[in-house]
């Protein structure tokens, strides 16, 4: 049995704000955090890139979004690209786990010879965004995706789901061998007090920026994003904290959903199988049930009938 537990811990994810009080910026270096995705889905590169980008913009959304350490950020990605549907769950500790349909999607490199990642995505098809705050019931925004290339389409999330208007970028290199040298991203937010001359400065700023992977490659931390993005403007650094993959599965929470089955269906696992093997989307991690084990499940499932 592969657990699912394991963390990376040496990413960083950054909060501050400009000294005004005009922005709020969260940026990361998730180079860890992506590389121990694609290893545990063995994505190719055009797949690492879009399931590294959505699990970046998901950690970014998860640091502005949710607060006293508690809730959780499902992000879920529909095009009608070859990669199908991503998912990532992002959480207030700094934890975030993910998937993509289809793994083994590697495709031409686009016409600026970076990895295609909007014709993997599609440019049509569904951004929804789940807020899981811990407390009342969880509530979901979705958009259309506008471009595919995912740093656009979490920014179109955020002006028109949650009235913010902000600028996302979303970076992942990959090596030849298809492991992941540099992932990273930002996010900037602006607040009522931002103004026009704030606003414009910042938007020039952003759209001159290297991207955030040649930057994390050429040594700039989490935290010396804050300052390429802001550029003149001045910024307090309000917390740094660890990023990691890490996933919430346990054999016990897979028993909990097959004891969910119909008694027939365990039946059916015991007598022909003798067994069962369980792998988990998010992570990879499998887990192994005995007969003894089905049959104890199976005494709980007819005991929900």
């Amino acid at each position: 049995m592969t657990s699912g537990k394991e963390a990376i811990m040496t990413d960083q994810l950054v909060t501050a704000v400009s000294t005004d009080g005009a922005f709020r910026i969260f940026t990361v270096d998730a180079s860890a955090t992506v590389g121990e995705a694609q290893r545990r889905h063995a994505t190719l590169p055009t797949a690492t890139a879009a399931l590294g980008r959505t699990l970046i913009g998901t950690s970014l959304l998860a640091a502005a979004g949710l607060k006293d350490d508690q809730g959780l950020i499902t992000v879920r990605i529909k095009g009608d690209g070859p990669v199908g549907a991503i998912i990532a769950d992002g959480t207030a500790k700094g934890t975030v786990r993910g998937y993509v349909q289809n793994p083994q999607v590697n495709l031409p490199l686009n016409v600026v010879g970076k990895l295609d990642v909007a014709r993997a995505v599609g440019k049509r098809g569904l951004l929804a965004v789940t807020k899981d705050l811990g407390v009342g019931e969880p509530f979901t925004g979705q958009v259309p995706l506008v471009s595919g290339e995912l740093g656009e389409d979490f920014a179109y999330y955020l002006a028109k789901s949650e009235q913010i208007p902000a600028a996302v970028g979303l970076s992942v290199f990959v090596n030849a061998d298809g492991s992941v040298k540099v992932a990273g991203g930002f996010m900037v937010q602006a607040l009522p007090g931002a103004s026009d001359q704030a606003l414009t400065a910042l938007e020039t700023n952003v759209k001159t920026l290297p991207l955030v992977s040649e930057l994390l490659k050429a040594g700039v931390s989490a935290e010396g994003l804050v300052g390429r993005v802001m550029g003149a403007t001045p910024v307090k650094v309000l917390e740094r904290r660890p990023l990691s993959f890490a996933c919430t599965c346990s054999k016990d929470h897979f028993a909990e959903v097959m004891a969910t089955l119909a008694p027939r269906e365990l039946t059916q696992m015991i007598e022909e199988d003798h067994g069962a093997e369980v792998t988990c989307k998010f992570c990879g991690a499998q887990y192994h049930y005995s007969e003894a084990e089905l049959t104890s499940i199976k005494k709980r499932s007819e005991a929900h009938d």
